[in-house]
């Protein structure tokens, strides 16, 4: 796991920028960055989107991809990475939507999270299935799992 620090190091050498979406995680993915002092070098902004509302007022995400697929879907998730590199003057945008629980659905589990990366070269997104941890260990799998995309597209940019 590439810590915090590590990310931000690494950005800095490649004159790199960063910018997060976060819903199930609400922050803690912009927390993490800014705990290290001198971070607003390489950390522009976090944008927390927890309702749909938010992210289709901040991000635009649409309305119809929402009520097609849900919140919790890589569709979203690309849109929210996507809406956000648009927005912001970043390299890399990160997002995260997911259901922390506790709770779930047969089709949608708890523990299940999606994630876009943008950068000016494209949009990748993945859905990890980090299972019933308890809503704190979700989250925090999130956290560590959306720092190490960051962490990818800073060593390939």
């Amino acid at each position: 796991m590439t810590t915090p620090a590590e990310i931000l190091r690494l950005c800095r050498v490649k004159g790199l920028t960063v910018a997060s979406a976060e819903s199930c995680t609400g922050g803690m993915v912009g927390a993490a960055l800014t705990d290290v002092a001198g971070s607003s070098d390489v950390y522009e902004r976090g944008v927390i989107t927890y309702s749909n509302a938010a992210k289709m007022a901040l991000l635009g995400v649409k309305a119809e991809t929402l009520e097609a697929v849900g919140a919790v879907s890589e569709e979203v998730a690309r849109e929210m990475a996507e809406g956000l590199l648009a927005a912001a003057p970043v390299d890399i945008a990160v997002s995260v939507t997911g259901i922390a629980g506790p709770g779930g659905s047969e089709h949608k589990p708890e523990g299940r999270v999606c994630f876009g990366l943008a950068t000016k070269a494209g949009c990748t997104v993945r859905t990890v299935e980090f299972g019933a941890l308890g809503r704190a260990n979700v989250r925090a799998a999130a956290r560590d799992h959306a720092l190490e995309l960051i962490a990818i597209a800073a060593r390939e940019a």
